[in-house]
């Protein structure tokens, strides 16, 4: 026992309808990367809730240091030094940096009131050991995604956490970033500290992992030294099946322009300027670049989400009079976003609800009735052909894994038949098997003629994917390389506008 920093033994839990963990074992030395992998559904981030106090087990036992323990909360779990970085992030967006990685232990001075002097010191000195480069008292809703990952994985370093928990931490950082993250991680190692790091990104888990339990179904398969593990067996393991292509065929034909952008620009002067590109039918039009190449705000643009200055979008070769979400909808475009927590589902709300809500408009009769049977019917038609796991239409989504969710999401905009679909990272935090899946359901889009934008992070999804990808760097669109052009060096030049 004494070679384990923590053991949790016969871990069972139970929802609606479902068994989300089986009797689960598992077990973690200290100063070692465990890796608890498996597709969405498989159990890994509800383990993790049961170990930090969000969920209470119904059935086993945690041992922490020798310990039992049973956490009731968060709280109970970070005073007894278990930290986690979620998936979704759970920053406060309107308050600082600094508030919010001392939220709810704000030093006091002697009145009993908070030291604001204090906590803004506090939080300079904790970025500066982390090499973080935001500002300390900048709005936390002011920050890129990646930033406030950072502000994220700040609050769980400051605990001085013997457990670090870290769900899907690079979804959002650049290379350089996630070298960062490595060594905050090695450092952490050193000192003794457990990490427990959830991520579908193979090489990142072959880079920095020491051992690697697999789950599937609620039930963990086996635990390995990653030593132990070739890619292709941990895929295996993971999905219970081999996958011997990542990505499926893409044999669209090539039609006409359906969407053409003419020298766009953003009202934000700092975002992009004079962008200029056209979009055909069957085609796969990636967009790469950097974070803070205005990637996500240019889709938002073209959707309506975001202001610009001038510029013109025209659909079919007709101009948009007005550049709205809902003019946008109207015209044939459908938008999966990047940060489905803050703007892709109403957690709150079913599955039905937030597959349906785009398409209310089409299945309502003039007088304002919904057809709410044939609603339903065509909600629960979408999801089974994308395969979402759930026990019912009516399960909340925030219930979901975040890999079910993007299938919801992407589901709702299938429901408005899209001719045009702009993705904005469509699989981030979504296992390998979830990936093809999706993957396959783009390749049948753009091969009925549909066309896709999408944005993406991962090279070998850009590569892999895309018929042709546009590389913006800081707003400026740098380069469009065709398929036989594509390599990781080409888009990186371009990224970063080395010539």
């Amino acid at each position: 026992m004494a070679d384990y920093i923590l053991e949790m033994r016969a871990v069972t839990k139970r929802f609606p309808g479902v068994l989300a963990l089986d009797k689960v074992d598992f077990k973690v030395k200290p100063g070692t990367v465990h890796a608890l992998m498996g597709e969405n559904g498989a159990g890994k981030s509800t383990l993790m809730k049961c170990l930090f106090g969000i969920y209470q087990m119904d059935e086993g036992t945690i041992v922490l240091k020798n310990q039992e323990r049973r956490f009731n909360s968060a709280a109970d779990a970070m005073h007894a030094g278990v930290s986690m970085i979620h998936q979704e992030l759970s920053n406060v967006p309107e308050r600082s940096v600094a508030q919010n990685i001392w939220l709810g232990r704000e030093p006091l001075n002697v009145l009993h009131l908070i030291n604001h002097r204090k906590m803004l010191a506090d939080t300079k000195s904790l970025l500066l050991g982390l090499n973080f480069d935001f500002d300390a008292a900048a709005r936390v809703s002011s920050l890129s995604i990646s930033h406030q990952q950072g502000c994220e994985i700040a609050k769980a370093v400051s605990y001085n956490s013997s457990i670090v928990v870290m769900d899907e931490p690079t979804s959002s950082l650049t290379e350089n970033e996630v070298a960062h993250l490595f060594t905050i991680i090695r450092d952490l190692q050193s000192k003794g500290v457990a990490i427990i790091y959830i991520s579908h990104k193979m090489e990142e888990i072959f880079q920095i992992a020491d051992d690697i339990t697999v789950m599937r179904d609620g039930r963990v398969i086996d635990t390995y030294p990653v030593k132990q593990l070739t890619g292709d067996k941990l895929i295996s393991l993971m999905v219970g099946r081999d996958i011997t292509n990542r990505f499926p065929p893409v044999t669209s034909a090539i039609g006409d322009v359906c969407l053409e952008v003419r020298d766009l620009t953003a009202a934000n002067p700092r975002s992009f300027k004079n962008i200029n590109f056209q979009l055909r039918r069957g085609e796969i039009l990636g967009i790469g670049g950097l974070v803070g190449a205005q990637r996500t705000e240019l889709v938002e643009a073209i959707f309506g989400v975001r202001k610009t200055s001038s510029g013109e979008i025209l659909v079919n070769g007709k101009p948009l009079k007005k550049i709205r979400p809902q003019d946008a909808i109207k015209a044939g475009m459908g938008f999966v976003t990047e940060d489905r927590r803050s703007s892709g589902i109403f957690p709150l709300l079913n599955i039905t609800v937030n597959t349906a809500i785009a398409s209310l408009g089409n299945y309502t009769t003039k007088i304002g009735i919904l057809n709410h049977k044939k609603l339903n019917a065509l909600a629960a038609s979408q999801n089974k052909q994308l395969k979402t796991k759930t026990p019912s239409m009516g399960t909340l989504v925030q219930n979901l894994s975040g890999g079910n969710q993007q299938k919801v999401i992407l589901s709702r905009w299938l429901m408005t038949l899209p001719d045009i679909l702009i993705m904005d990272e469509p699989t981030r935090g979504i296992d390998v098997g979830a990936k093809y899946e999706i993957y396959t359901i783009m390749a049948e889009l753009v091969k009925q003629g549909k066309a896709i934008i999408m944005v993406s992070s991962e090279m070998p999804e850009l590569i892999g994917m895309s018929h042709r990808v546009l590389v913006l760097c800081a707003g400026i669109l740098t380069g469009s390389l065709e398929k036989d052009e594509l390599t990781q060096e080409a888009i990186m030049r371009y990224a970063t506008h080395f010539s």
